[in-house]
């Protein structure tokens, strides 16, 4: 018999770490292979993760609601393989070094299985300082006495530079898209990962010096201890629990925290511009309401919103320079050809910001297919990593509030948000004659950068008059 490990898996993403949200097996439960074991949340979406291999659950190496790195061990399994003779510590460590079989093993990735050889060996870099880090806690001596520990650390280091080409800073894909979005020269980054990585913090840090991500690398160091992890638990919960309290410390983490990040990292870096625009919506509710008694389209869900992304991609044909984004390091206006439009959310978890990809291919119909879709999706948690990449603009509706509208902050990497009002009764001047009429209010921030007053002026003037004309959907597309 021998124990297993199994850590917390990499999405390849960018992210570094995830909350246990649940676990849904004890010590002493049977485990196959891809069975669910627990439910973790990453900055951007809840995850089931499956276990990759059979056996009896030994231990659960962290409580819910705790924040673990991706690479730390989270679980461990008893199984009926022969144990080398060597102490079972040394044997756990050593097994995914030595063992040939292990990388052939399906290595579980936050969405599912399928990450790479070389992206499963990067992590272990952080093993090199263990020895210390063991004497001092003096649970884990076994492991830093055996001499074939230390072999393991060089081999994962042929699959570091892969990645970067020449003397580019080492960074992953989605932190090299961030720094582009933000306009950030990796060079001039002050790395702060693991074997001088560049990660998401570090970019915002030197996108906005309001930004201290460094500051939590402290923080995050205890977690490397699991018998560590109960007693802060336990203390962060007290002041929830305590009626008296007068202030309640709530961490931030999760999608709370990298829309903290990206919302800062947005406001300092692209110069925004807003625009207003009140308008007569009547023509568009009764088209609504026509298009719901339609039998063509039966069963899809049918509400001004539709109508307004409908507007937006035909406001975007007509303005096709809107729709880019600023590569600051290649001093590039990107045009983009497509159109991947971003329907904000609010979830339970926080805002997100997916995106229904290639909208402006889509019919009427297709269209009410998918933001039906992401809208289900984003309730029920189970948004994706890619369903919320390469956004180029973005709808939020804050009219669902009642609100009138709002100055909303762009989505990095994007040159634009329309923030739509709540649509009311209002009297209104019609044909000569002040009448109750559907009245509502759309605000466009832009990247000024990217998009000019006049530019931005008529692509929001587009909008409105296709909704206030909705015949326009037909004439203008």
């Amino acid at each position: 018999m021998t124990i297993r490990e199994f850590k917390m898996p990499d999405v390849g993403e960018g992210l570094t770490e995830a909350e246990i949200l649940k676990w849904y097996v004890q010590p002493g439960d049977t485990v196959t292979d891809g069975q669910v074991v627990c439910e973790v949340e990453t900055a951007k979406a809840a995850v089931e993760l499956p276990i990759p291999f059979d056996g009896v659950v030994h231990a659960l190496l962290f409580e819910e609601g705790t924040t673990v790195d991706v690479g730390q061990v989270i679980i461990s399994v008893q199984t009926g393989e022969a144990e080398a003779p060597a102490p079972a510590a040394a044997a756990v460590e050593a097994a995914p070094a030595a063992a040939e079989p292990a990388p052939a093993a399906r290595q579980p990735v936050l969405v599912g299985y399928g990450v790479s050889e070389a992206s499963t060996k990067r992590r272990p870099r952080k093993a090199a300082p263990a020895p210390a880090v063991a004497a001092q806690n003096g649970t884990a001596a076994p492991v830093a006495a055996p001499a074939p520990a230390a072999p393991a650390a060089p081999a994962p280091l042929p699959a570091v530079p892969a990645q970067p080409a020449g003397e580019r800073p080492l960074a992953k894909p989605p932190v090299r898209k961030l720094a582009k979005d933000l306009g950030i020269d990796l060079a001039a980054v002050v790395p702060t990962g693991d074997g001088g990585v560049v990660t998401r913090e570090d970019v915002h840090a030197a996108a906005a010096a309001a930004i201290t991500p460094q500051a939590a690398a402290p923080a995050a160091a205890p977690a490397a201890a699991p018998a560590a992890v109960a007693a802060p638990v336990a203390v962060a919960a007290a002041p929830v629990a305590d009626a008296s309290a007068r202030e309640t410390r709530i961490p931030v983490k999760g999608v709370r925290k990298v829309t903290a990040q990206a919302m800062v990292g947005s406001a300092f870096t692209a110069p925004h511009v807003t625009e207003f625009v009140t308008f007569d919506v009547t023509r568009t509710m009764k088209l609504v309401q026509e298009l719901k008694a339609d039998p063509d389209l039966a069963g899809l869900r049918i509400n001004p919103l539709l109508l307004i992304a409908k507007a937006v991609l035909v406001a975007i044909r007509r303005n096709p320079d809107v729709n880019a984004s600023w590569d600051e390091a290649a001093q590039e206006i990107v045009l983009k050809h497509y159109v991947n439009l971003g329907i904000a959310a609010a979830t339970p978890r926080g805002l997100i910001v997916p995106n229904i990809k290639d909208a402006h291919a889509k019919s009427l119909g297709e269209l009410s297919e998918s933001l039906s879709s992401l809208v289900a999706t984003a309730r029920d948690g189970k948004t994706s990593p890619a369903d919320m990449q390469n956004g180029t603009i973005t709808i939020t509706n804050v009219g669902v509030f009642g609100v009138d509208t709002g100055t909303p902050i762009l989505n990095p990497g994007e040159s634009a948000i329309l923030a739509v009002g709540a649509i009311k009764l209002q009297p209104w001047v019609h044909k000569g004659k002040v009448k109750p009429r559907h009245v509502t209010t759309l605000a466009l921030s832009f990247d000024h950068r990217l998009i000019d007053g006049e530019l931005g002026s008529k692509f929001l003037a587009d909008i409105a008059a296709v909704l206030e004309q909705p015949r326009r959907l037909i004439t203008w597309a």
